[in-house]
């Protein structure tokens, strides 16, 4: 029996795929518990359907990702902090600064998906960080710190 699987299921296939089964595990437990449906004609023309429109939607996530990313590596920011008299911040420079000046700037992004180059930013100069923007376009976005 064919069968259109509608999640993971472990040692048998990932979601969307089509796997024979015996016709007794289909029935009494993977329709069931809705982890999969019967494999029809109208069921596979859905699932092409579906699998094409998801395709579409990730190639233009990603091209935003990409216009995304050129915009962050063109771009030098400032993060001003207050420092003291030897020129060491108060504290340090963290991600959740940096997605503040990237918003000032009109790019909205996540602090979770900043990763800073240096592990502790905590005197003034020029740093460098990694900005996840989809699974495939990571940017390098170029900030310096300067005093208040």
């Amino acid at each position: 029996m064919e069968i259109i699987l509608k999640q993971d299921v472990d040692n048998l296939g990932y979601a969307d795929e089509i796997v024979k089964v015996k016709p007794g595990y289909a029935n009494n437990f993977l329709i069931p518990r809705g982890l999969a449906i019967v494999a029809t004609d109208s069921a596979r023309k859905v699932l092409t359907e579906t699998m094409k429109q998801r395709a579409h939607k990730a190639a233009k996530l990603k091209g935003d990702a990409e216009s995304v990313a050129k915009q962050l590596e063109a771009m030098t920011l400032n993060i001003s902090t207050k420092v003291g008299d030897t020129g060491k911040i108060y504290g340090s420079i963290t991600a959740l600064q940096l997605a503040d000046a990237l918003a000032k700037h009109g790019v909205i992004v996540d602090r979770k998906k900043i990763t800073l180059d240096a592990d502790h930013i905590k005197t003034l100069g020029t740093y460098s960080a990694m900005v996840n923007l989809h699974k495939d376009v990571k940017a390098k976005v170029n900030f310096e710190v300067v005093a208040e």
